[in-house]
């Protein structure tokens, strides 16, 4: 396995990691004013943008177990390599979480995602099971399409973060948003109790999602 590579998985999805949760745990009480689930979902959606067009070439810029897992069913990544850019993009998650841990003034949850009483809206299990599947399926389909080889060069990042931008602004009330396992796993550490215990919901969706994304791309692009 490839170290730069996998360093490059691990600081992609730190970076990934920071950018939720920098503009969950500040920006809705700046001084200037909110910005709010909006600010939240452009912070993600512009770093994954800009990861990907830096260092998006070192690894194939997944930063996301589901990512992962999901180029393995959709053809496009080797299953022998899926296991050490899942633990390095844990680690990078993680680590993210533990900088925001003592930079400070963290909420309780430290933005970790959840259903029931730990959801916006109070969503139920099955209602932010399937959201999270959904859009981490249709997610797949647009990275998949968008970085076929015969996709136009260089707006993969582009319509890859507008994307990402967009499944936040759906979900964030429903289940904090994850579609990403490593995203999820990093705050529900610090945030323990409840977090913890409703952390493999956010495994399962969107690997399921990711998996079925891809199968769909396939079987499109045949």
């Amino acid at each position: 396995m490839n170290l730069k590579a996998l360093s490059a998985e691990f600081i992609g999805t730190f970076m990934l990691t920071g950018s939720v949760l920098g503009a969950a745990f500040y920006s809705f009480g700046a001084p200037s004013g909110a910005a709010g689930i909006l600010g939240v979902a452009l912070s993600i959606g512009i770093t994954v943008m800009v990861l990907a067009r830096s260092i998006g070439h070192i690894s194939g810029g997944h930063y996301n177990p589901a990512v992962t897992l999901g180029l393995v069913a959709g053809g496009r990544f080797p299953i022998g390599d899926a296991v050490p850019y899942i633990v390095a993009q844990s680690l990078g998650a993680i680590a993210a979480t533990a900088v925001f841990a003592v930079i400070g003034n963290a909420p309780a949850s430290y933005a970790a995602n959840g259903y029931g009483d730990l959801s916006m809206i109070k969503a139920g299990l099955g209602s932010v099971f399937l959201i999270e599947a959904l859009l981490t399926a249709f997610f797949l389909i647009v990275i998949m399409g968008s970085t076929r080889a015969s996709a136009p060069a260089g707006f993969a990042p582009l319509s890859i973060g507008l994307t990402l931008t967009a499944i936040h602004l759906m979900s964030i009330p429903v289940s904090n948003t994850s579609v990403n396992p490593a995203r999820s796993l990093g705050p529900a550490l610090f945030a323990g109790g409840e977090y913890l215990g409703q952390v493999w919901l956010f495994w399962v969706a969107p690997i399921l999602g990711a998996v079925v994304g891809a199968i769909i791309y396939r079987w499109l692009d045949e």
